[in-house]
């Protein structure tokens, strides 16, 4: 590929679209509605770090890092690192049983309107055809075009295609490799696997050195913007260190040449960023394995993973549970938000029983009660109950213990969507949101309530709606999952 070439149809796109590459002019960003819409989305971690299947994705920075556990089982299994590096995974990355219309069937399923495969993670490897660099699935390992079978099979089922950019990171991803005697080794040039290696910044520091030069921007420039052009996918999802000082110039570039090509395709877009990568308004914010506590006004997502200790594949993941999941799913709509879920293939291409289990089990629920979720707007106060949730990122290390009392709100057309996260054993419900005194002091709702049902079960609930709350009571409604009631009001 010709770079330089590249480089100036880039600045060609900014200079005649729309969208120029500064704050003020990309902050006119609007979310797609099919984005705020979805509200579910299949995140997917899959590349050569599934190969060693050990503890995490970082496998090919920790491997190099001495006396790490990484470290330790490298030598014990594959030998010495200048004997076998990570590189000399690829050839057993093969994703011999890859088949994207399964994945597709799978997500269909499972309730997702969107899907995000990791494009490139920090290892540099790239899931797709590429003219930049050898070391992608096309030339090397599976020599397929993962991310292009895919969008064929997404798409033929209605799903929304999406790609993840983890590339900033590599910047010094293997560059603990270079302090002992191991496969990575100078020189190393633009286009070595390994290239550049640098030292380990401090992950928070905004201005740590050595920043990534410019040769590495505009390399990550090109390769990001090569994903756009080839793939067209309407969600670009970025990871946590575009967020230092030196890449700013280019992540504006990069956002109004993708939000312009957009728009001459016709097509709507958006960017997912962590921190404050972005200004706020010019893209959508990301709140990694974690939520926020509050309604917000603003649509935004949260990407987690049917794995509390990894994102990709490994043979130790401990699991989450699909209520858990749901319950998450059901508050972070509630708030204005979006859920991507991540699940880790195996190296051979196959999704683990595990995964498959779980994403089955939220499809069923959605099944019965996805209009409580699919195409819904936040209601006047997201819900209530004693539960708190714990805001941030990083939060979902155990699971939450819910409540009879705790109840998140949806709106969709003539209904109020109520769903009580855990289910009481005598049947009976009171939602304190529409209680007639609750409406004199803080007018939540002071409409007329003309019927109460319950999705996917047939009994009719006796309702009524007191000074303290709106009381629903049935005898046979019983489940393991979140139950959710339909409230149609005039």
């Amino acid at each position: 590929m010709d770079k330089k070439a590249y480089l100036e149809e880039i600045e060609r796109v900014i200079q005649e679209g729309k969208f120029k590459d500064n704050w003020d002019s990309l902050s006119n960003f609007t979310p797609p509605k099919w984005y705020i819409n979805a509200k579910f989305g299949i995140f997917i971690h899959w590349g050569v770090y599934s190969v060693p299947a050990f503890n995490n994705e970082w496998y090919p920075r920790n491997m190099y890092i001495q006396g790490s556990e990484e470290y330790k089982h490298h030598i014990a299994t594959y030998g010495e690192h200048k004997e076998f590096g990570y590189k000399d995974f690829i050839p057993m990355f093969k994703a011999e049983k890859f088949n994207a219309d399964e994945w597709a069937e799978l997500f269909e399923k499972a309730g997702a309107r969107y899907v995000v495969p990791v494009a490139e993670h920090h290892d540099g490897f790239q899931m797709y055809r590429s003219e930049i660099s050898k070391f992608n699935a096309y030339d090397m390992g599976p020599k397929r075009d993962v991310l292009g079978e895919l969008k064929e099979a997404l798409e033929t089922r209605g799903l929304v295609l999406g790609a993840s950019s983890h590339r900033i990171e590599h910047w010094f991803f293997m560059g603990h490799g270079k302090e002992f005697d191991s496969d990575i080794k100078e020189p190393l040039v633009c286009g070595d696997f390994y290239w550049p290696a640098m030292p380990e910044p401090d992950h928070q520091d905004l201005f740590s050195e050595p920043a990534p030069s410019k040769e590495f921007l505009e390399d990550w420039l090109v390769r990001t913007c090569e994903i756009v052009d080839r793939y067209r996918p309407k969600l670009i999802y970025f990871d946590w260190w575009i967020h230092h000082s030196a890449a700013k110039p280019y992540l504006k570039k990069f956002a109004a040449y993708y939000y312009n090509r957009a728009q001459e395709w016709g097509i709507d877009v958006a960017i997912n960023y962590k921190h404050d990568a972005f200004m706020f308004g010019c893209a959508v914010v990301d709140i990694e394995r974690g939520q926020f506590a509050d309604q917000k006004p603003y649509f935004w997502q949260t990407d987690t993973s049917v794995a509390r200790n990894s994102w990709c594949y490994t043979e130790n993941n401990v699991y989450k549970t699909a209520y858990e999941i749901i319950c998450d799913l059901v508050d972070v709509v509630s708030k204005n938000g979006c859920l991507l879920l991540n699940i880790g293939p195996k190296a051979d291409g196959t999704i683990p029983e595990e995964d498959k289990s779980i994403l089955l089990e939220i499809g069923e629920w959605l099944k019965v009660n996805g209009e409580a979720i699919y195409d819904t707007k936040v209601w006047r106060v997201f819900g209530e109950g004693p539960t708190a949730i714990d805001e941030g990122q990083f939060t979902d290390g155990k699971a939450k213990t819910f409540t009879p009392e705790d109840i998140r709100f949806t709106v969709r057309g003539s209904n109020i969507y109520a769903t009580v996260l855990s289910f009481p054993e005598d049947g009976v419900v009171k939602i304190k949101s529409l209680g007639k005194k609750n409406a004199a002091k803080l007018p939540h709702f002071h409409g007329i309530i003309k019927d109460v049902s319950v999705l996917g079960f047939t009994e009719k609930p006796v309702w009524e709606r007191t000074e303290d709350g709106l009381i629903i009571t049935t005898k046979n409604v019983k489940s393991d999952k979140p139950v959710v009631y339909k409230i149609l009001v005039d």
